[in-house]
C-alpha cells in the first residue's frame, strides 16, 4: 500500500453555495449571523457594475447600517489590512463581507484577523499562527482564479520589505462563499485569462504537491478539465454565462485543492515577483508555470500523465521526453492565445534585485510542498529565463 495512504490528512471548506444569482442570497445570510452593522471590503472599480449594485441593495433593508472599506489595491498592503481592521472595530462592526477577487478576499481575512487578535497583521505569517477566530466572513468572489473564497490561506504585501507573507490557518476560512458566475461577465478578458492561469497552476501544483490526498487529486484533476476546456471561451467576447459557470466551478475545484495539498514553487516564485516588483499574480504564475514543469517533471512524471489526459493530451505511450514537451507546449499554446507575453520587464534588474527575489522565493511556504527541491542555481536559472531589462 502506497505510504500516502496511510498518512493523515485534513480537509477544510467553508460552506458554499454555487450558481447563478447566488450573490443574491446574501440578505438571508445576514440574517443568519444576525448582523446588523456589517463592513463591505471591495475595491472601486467593482462598484460601477449593476450587478454590485444590486447586491447592495439586498443588503441595506437587513441591516441598522453598512460601512464601506475599499481602500485596497492589488497585492494587498499590510498598512491596508491595518486599515480596515481599525474602521472594523472603531465602529463597532460585527460581519464581514469581501466582494471582488484575491485582493479584496485577503484583505477582508486579514482585516478579521487583527479584529480578533490583535496586533500587526504581519505577526500572524506562517502555518497555524492564529490563535482565535475572526468575526463572521461571507465572500463574494469576482474572479474565477484566486479561490481566496473557500482557502486556509491569505497573501499580504509586508511593504516594509516588499514581501508577500503567506498565511496559513483554518481560522481563515471563510463562513461562507456565495459564488456567482454573473460577476465574471463583466470581467475584463486579459484579467479572466490571467486569473483562470492562476486557477489552472493551483489544480497542478496542487496535484503534484508532496502532501497532496486522495481527496484533493479529485478536485485537482477535475479543476484541470474543466479550466483546459473554458479558459479560451471564457476571453471571448461572445462568452456565455455558461462558460464562466463552468470557469468558476473548475476555480473552486482548484481552490478546494490546493487548500488543502498546498502549492509550489510556481507560487512561490510568483509570490517574490509580485512583492518585490508589484506585478499582477496571475501574469507572474502564468509566465512561470511551463518552466517549473520542466524542472519538476522527473520526480513526479506519473502524476505529470495524469495531467496530461486531463488536459486532453493523447500521450498514452509516450516516453517521458516527450510526454514533457507535449505538456508545455499545450501550457506554452494556452498562454499565447491569452496574449499573455513569455517574460516580464521591469525597470531595474541587478544582481541585487535577483538574489533578493530567489531568497524570498526559497523562503515561501509554497516552495516547502514542492515536489522536487530547487536549489539557488535552479531558481536563477527560472528568473532568469522569464525577467528582461526595460530598455
Amino acid at each position: 500500500m502506497a505510504a500516502s495512504l496511510l498518512e493523515l490528512r485534513k480537509f477544510v471548506i467553508p460552506e458554499i453555495i454555487i450558481g447563478i444569482d447566488a450573490r443574491l442570497l446574501i440578505n438571508r445570510y445576514i440574517a443568519h449571523f444576525n448582523a446588523q452593522k456589517p463592513m463591505i471590503v471591495t475595491d472601486k472599480q467593482v462598484q460601477h457594475f449593476r450587478w454590485f449594485q444590486e447586491t447592495i441593495d439586498l443588503i441595506h433593508p437587513a441591516v441598522e447600517q453598512l460601512i464601506f472599506f475599499d481602500e485596497i489595491t492589488p497585492n494587498p498592503k499590510d498598512f491596508e489590512a491595518m486599515l480596515g481592521a481599525d474602521l472594523f472595530l472603531s465602529q463597532n462592526c460585527d460581519l464581514l463581507i469581501a466582494i471582488g477577487g484575491g485582493s479584496a478576499i485577503d484583505c477582508a481575512k486579514c482585516i478579521s484577523i487583527v479584529a480578533s487578535n490583535g496586533g500587526n497583521i504581519l505577526d500572524y505569517e506562517g502555518v497555524d499562527e492564529v490563535q482565535m477566530p475572526g468575526p463572521p466572513l461571507i465572500c463574494i468572489p469576482t474572479t474565477a482564479g484566486s479561490s481566496a473564497d473557500v482557502s486556509q490561506f491569505a497573501i499580504i504585501k509586508d511593504t516594509s520589505t516588499n514581501i508577500k507573507r503567506a498565511i496559513i490557518s483554518k481560522k481563515v476560512v471563510p463562513d461562507l462563499a456565495l459564488i456567482d458566475p454573473v460577476p465574471l461577465m463583466t470581467m475584463d478578458p486579459y484579467l479572466t485569462g490571467c486569473t483562470a492561469m492562476d486557477a489552472l497552476t493551483h489544480a497542478i501544483e496542487a496535484y503534484v504537491s508532496n502532501t497532496h490526498s486522495a481527496l484533493t487529486d479529485i478536485h485537482a484533476l477535475e479543476a484541470i478539465k474543466l479550466i483546459n476546456q473554458e479558459i479560451e471561451n471564457a476571453v471571448n467576447p461572445q462568452r456565455t454565462i455558461e462558460t464562466m459557470f463552468q470557469l468558476m466551478l473548475g476555480s473552486l475545484h482548484a481552490g478546494l485543492a490546493f487548500s488543502n495539498a498546498s502549492l509550489g514553487a510556481v507560487h512561490a516564485m510568483s509570490h517574490a515577483l509580485g512583492g518585490l516588483l508589484d506585478l499582477p499574480h496571475g501574469e507572474c504564475n502564468s509566465i512561470l508555470l511551463e518552466h517549473i514543469i520542466r524542472f519538476n517533471f522527473a520526480a513526479v512524471p506519473d502524476r505529470y500523465q495524469m495531467i496530461a489526459k486531463q488536459l486532453g493530451l493523447l500521450v498514452n505511450n509516450a516516453d517521458a521526453s516527450i510526454l514533457l514537451e507535449t505538456i508545455i507546449n499545450h501550457i506554452i499554446l494556452i498562454r499565447e492565445k491569452l496574449h499573455i507575453p513569455a517574460t516580464l520587464t521591469v525597470a531595474r534588474l541587478d544582481e541585487m534585485t535577483i538574489d533578493y527575489l530567489i531568497e524570498n522565493a526559497l523562503y515561501d511556504p509554497c516552495m516547502v510542498t514542492n515536489p522536487k527541491v530547487l536549489t539557488k542555481d535552479e531558481v536563477r536559472i527560472i528568473y532568469g529565463r522569464i525577467l528582461q531589462s526595460q530598455k
